[in-house]
């Protein structure tokens, strides 16, 4: 939250869909051969419905990585 300036009371939207984020999502997950990440590189901030249907699947994951660059680029630039 830090990362992207927000606070506990803000509307948090899901990177992938723009509903409420209520889950932080590991985008490589250890199951996943990823290490215990627990960066601002590897966590996205994601809806749950999102979580379920996106999250941890191999299919989704470059997928995923994607939208959360462009998020952290989105930030980093003030676009």
């Amino acid at each position: 939250m830090k990362h992207f300036d927000y606070i506990a009371d803000d509307f948090i939207p899901c990177e992938v869909c723009d509903s409420k984020a209520v889950d932080i999502h590991h985008i490589v997950a250890r199951g996943m051969g990823g290490s215990d990440k627990d960066n601002i590189n590897n966590l996205m901030a994601v809806c749950r419905k999102c979580h379920i249907d996106y999250g941890d699947k191999k299919k989704h994951l470059e997928w995923l990585q994607e939208i959360h660059e462009n998020k952290i680029e989105e930030q980093a630039t003030g676009i």
